[in-house]
C-alpha cells in the first residue's frame, strides 16, 4: 500500500539529508512543507506520516502536535533537547531523532510508524464500505440504523447478563436545527469510552450504548457530558437488563421527554382517564389523543417539508385516528394510527415503492405510553427510514408529483 510522507521544514538542507534516509519505494509520496505553509495544508495530513524539523520552530512543533493527533509525527533535531524532548512525548510525539541517530536505531522508528499509517489507510477504506452502505456517518463513528446494531448488541448483553444502559440524548425543539449535528457527535465520542457505541436515531438525537455500567455510572458519563455540549440536549437513561429492543428504546426515550418536560416546567405525557363510565372515558379518550396526534402531525409538517428534497409530507382522512403520508415521485410511506377498542394503539407503518410494499410492520403501545415526545421521535424515524428504504436519493426517485 502506497504511503503518504510530508516534510516539514524552514531548512532546505534538511530535505536533502532526510530523504535518502527513509528508504521509501517508489510509489510512496513525498510532499516538502515550510512551517508558514503548514495551515493552508493541514487537510492534507490526514493517513500521513509527518517529519518535523523542528529546529529553531521547537514552540511551532509543540503547536503543531496539539492540532495533529491521528498520524505518526516524528520529530528531528540537530542538537538533542531533552527538555523539549519529554514535552513532545507528552504532546504525542510519535518518535524523536537527531542527525547522531544511526541508521538502523531510524529504521526501526520508521517501520512501525509506516505500518500504522498503513492501518489507518486500510481502516479508512473500511470506513468508506460502512459509509457507501448507508451504516455510519461520514466523519464520524456514529452508526445510522440503529435498530440492526441495537439487536445485535443486545443478543450479546442477554447471552452474558451483563450490565449495559441505554441513553437517549436529544435537543430540544428550539435547539434541534440550530446545533451543528457534527459537533455534537464529535464531542460525545471524545467523551465516552471506546466500547461505547453512539447511534443516529433522528435530527439531532441519538441513542448511546453504555456497556458495562449501572445507571449511577451512566448519570456520571451524562454530567461529564453535558459540561461539554451546548446547552439546550438533554438525555434520558434506562437500565437494559432482559428487556427487548422495544420495551428500552420506549422505556429511554420516555425517560428523555420526562427530562425535557420537567425542565420545561410541562408535561406533554398522555394521562387517560380509566373510570368506568364508557361513554365519558370514550370521550376523554378521543380528546386526548387529539390533543397529541393532530399538533404533532402538524409539527412534523412544518419543519420537514421545506428540509425534504424530493418529497413531500400530508396528513390523510380515513380510518383511525391520524394518518400521515410521505411522497415521493414513485414512493409512498404510510403512518396510520388506530385505537381498537379503546385499549392499545396500534401504530401501522408501510413503505411502497412503485406500488410494491416494500416493508409493513405495526408498533403496538399501551395508551399511557403515547406522548408528544414520543411520537415525534416515531415520525422522524419513520421520515429517515422511508429515505433508506424506497432509495429516495436516486435519480428517477427524486422528484414529487402531486
Amino acid at each position: 500500500m502506497q504511503s503518504k510522507v510530508i516534510l516539514i521544514s524552514d531548512d532546505a538542507d534538511f530535505f536533502e539529508y532526510i530523504v535518502p534516509k527513509l528508504s521509501l519505494r517508489n510509489s510512496d509520496e513525498i510532499f516538502k512543507y515550510g512551517f508558514n505553509e503548514i495551515p493552508e495544508k493541514l487537510h492534507l495530513f490526514g493517513n500521513s506520516l509527518l517529519i518535523v524539523n523542528s529546529e529553531r520552530h521547537q514552540e511551532q512543533t509543540l503547536e503543531l502536535l496539539d492540532t495533529i493527533k491521528d498520524v505518526p509525527v516524528i520529530v528531528f533535531e540537530y542538537n538533542e533537547d531533552e527538555v523539549f524532548k519529554v514535552k513532545a512525548y507528552k504532546k504525542g510525539m510519535f518518535a524523536y531523532f537527531t542527525i547522531s541517530t544511526p541508521q538502523d536505531v531510524l529504521e526501526v522508528q520508521l517501520i512501525p510508524a509506516l505500518n500504522f499509517i498503513a492501518s489507518l489507510e486500510k481502516n479508512k477504506i473500511y470506513r468508506d464500505i460502512l459509509v457507501k452502505n448507508n451504516l455510519i456517518t461520514k466523519n464520524n463513528e456514529v452508526f445510522l440504523d440503529f435498530a440492526d446494531i441495537l439487536d445485535r448488541e443486545l443478543e450479546k448483553i442477554h447471552k452474558l447478563s451483563s450490565s449495559a444502559v441505554l441513553m437517549a440524548i436529544s435537543a430540544d425543539d428550539k435547539s434541534k436545527f440550530l446545533i451543528q449535528q457534527n459537533k455534537i457527535e464529535t464531542i460525545i465520542l471524545n467523551t465516552v469510552r471506546k466500547n461505547d457505541i453512539l447511534m443516529n436515531y433522528a435530527s439531532n438525537k441519538y441513542f448511546l450504548l453504555l456497556h458495562n455500567a449501572d445507571l449511577n455510572k451512566a448519570n456520571k458519563i451524562w454530567q461529564k457530558l453535558k459540561k461539554n455540549l451546548p446547552e439546550g440536549l438533554y438525555a434520558g437513561i434506562a437500565y437494559i437488563g432482559n428487556k427487548s429492543r422495544q420495551q428500552i428504546v420506549n422505556e429511554t426515550l420516555n425517560n428523555l421527554h420526562t427530562s425535557m418536560s420537567a425542565e420545561s416546567g410541562t408535561s406533554t405525557q398522555c394521562n387517560i382517564y380509566s373510570g368506568n363510565n364508557f361513554k365519558f372515558f370514550r370521550q376523554e379518550f378521543n380528546k386526548k389523543l387529539e390533543q397529541i396526534i393532530t399538533p404533532t402531525f402538524y409539527q412534523i409538517q412544518q419543519i420537514y417539508n421545506d428540509k425534504l428534497f424530493g418529497m413531500r409530507i400530508e396528513q390523510g382522512q380515513g380510518e383511525g385516528y391520524g394518518i400521515l403520508y410521505i411522497k415521493a415521485k414513485l414512493a409512498t410511506g404510510i403512518f396510520k394510527i388506530t385505537c381498537p377498542g379503546f385499549s392499545t394503539i396500534n401504530i401501522d407503518i408501510t413503505y411502497k415503492n412503485n406500488n410494491i410494499a416494500l416493508e409493513t410492520k405495526r408498533i403496538t403501545l399501551e395508551p399511557e405510553e403515547l406522548e408528544i415526545g414520543f411520537l415525534q421521535d416515531l415520525l422522524e424515524q419513520f421520515i429517515i427510514e422511508f429515505k433508506n428504504k424506497t432509495n429516495i436519493n436516486t435519480e428517477e426517485n427524486n422528484e414529487y408529483t402531486q
